[in-house]
């Protein structure tokens, strides 16, 4: 089988494993409060230019988003997503589950405009609605596109015009940070976002991701509510670890853009043999529209996934990983 389904069901990049193999045996002390998490934790102020900022391991995204939107949000606002953002859609309601609304809004590019934050703010303007409070994007966004400076800094404004949060799911941040469109650094994303969080398990990690919370009054008891929500682990420093390693010379980029070259080369070979694509291909995900028995045949030889169904035809995902090789991209390619 050709494995294009995801960029997580693969082990760690082979410098991670080491580091996890090389301190095997080693004590750390508990709930990232080990030397390696602080150290980690600095080496991330560093970079993003932001020495104040606070620095949480959790391990896994839903989890993430779960505890940073309940932290965020007191329990009559709510949070404004798009329809297919993945806390709308692949999140069972764990949001929902805290008590929060979501307020979605439909984009053709996965991206929200300023414009649509105004219509939400604008439609909800008395005490029997929730308040709209954070403003949820993925970069990458679920269908692969990558947000430019111009477009985060045009969310910013709205943002702090109505006195919203704004909060970045970075679970591919690798790959929009590697993107031949992005014209941003994670410092920049520092700079305009609220709270953010830096993927690890698509990215290269084994397990986990990192919060960065760069806005004063949403550091206040954070660890508590991860405590309750159960996302403040014991053995913290096996995920702090792996951050220290992809976030050194530049691997974490590097490892977004060799995803994103390979799915770039499986975008331009599937247009060159006449298919068309649902979205325009930015990054790691390419989504290409074939006839609904080819599709089917398709899927006995390669693991990905049906997007949705269109008339006669399916979109179906590929995702390229860190792991991927040419070889499995030809492979995909003379298939077709």
């Amino acid at each position: 089988m050709i494995f294009l389904k995801n960029d997580y069901s693969v082990g760690a990049h082979p410098a991670v494993l080491k580091a996890i193999v090389d301190s095997n045996l080693e004590y750390f002390d508990s709930y990232a409060e080990d030397e390696t998490s602080e150290k980690v934790s600095c080496q991330v102020r560093e970079l993003i230019g932001q020495p104040e900022a606070d620095v949480h391991f959790i391990v896994g995204g839903t989890l993430t988003n779960k505890t940073c939107l309940a932290a965020f949000t007191k329990p009559y606002e709510a949070v404004i997503t798009t329809t297919e953002g993945h806390i709308a859609v692949h999140e069972t309601g764990a949001i929902e589950a805290t008590g929060h609304r979501l307020l979605e809004v439909r984009t053709a590019d996965g991206k929200i405009k300023p414009e649509q934050i105004e219509e939400i703010v604008a439609y909800h303007n008395m005490d029997q609605m929730v308040i709209p409070k954070v403003v949820y994007i993925s970069d990458t966004t679920e269908p692969g596109s990558v947000y430019t400076k111009a477009e985060l800094t045009a969310l910013r404004e709205v943002c702090d015009r109505y006195g919203l949060y704004l909060y970045i799911d970075g679970a591919r941040l690798a790959m929009a940070l590697g993107a031949e469109s992005n014209d941003m650094t994670m410092a920049d994303i520092a700079e305009l976002a609220d709270a953010f969080y830096v993927g690890g398990a698509k990215c290269g990690g084994m397990i986990g991701e990192m919060v960065v919370i760069v806005r004063d009054e949403l550091k206040t008891n954070f660890r508590f509510m991860m405590r309750q929500n159960g996302a403040l682990i014991s053995k913290a420093w096996l995920v702090s670890m792996q951050f220290g390693v992809l976030l050194k010379d530049g691997l974490y980029e590097k490892l977004g853009r060799h995803c994103n070259e390979l799915g770039k080369k499986l975008a331009e070979g599937i247009l060159a043999r006449g298919y068309e694509l649902a979205y325009e291909p930015e990054s790691n995900m390419i989504f290409p529209i074939f006839p609904k028995a080819q599709a089917e045949e398709l899927m006995k030889k390669v693991m990905c996934q049906i997007w949705e169904e269109r008339g006669e035809n399916s979109v179906i995902r590929l995702v390229t990983s860190w792991a991927s090789t040419e070889e499995e991209i030809d492979e995909f390619l003379s298939l077709i």
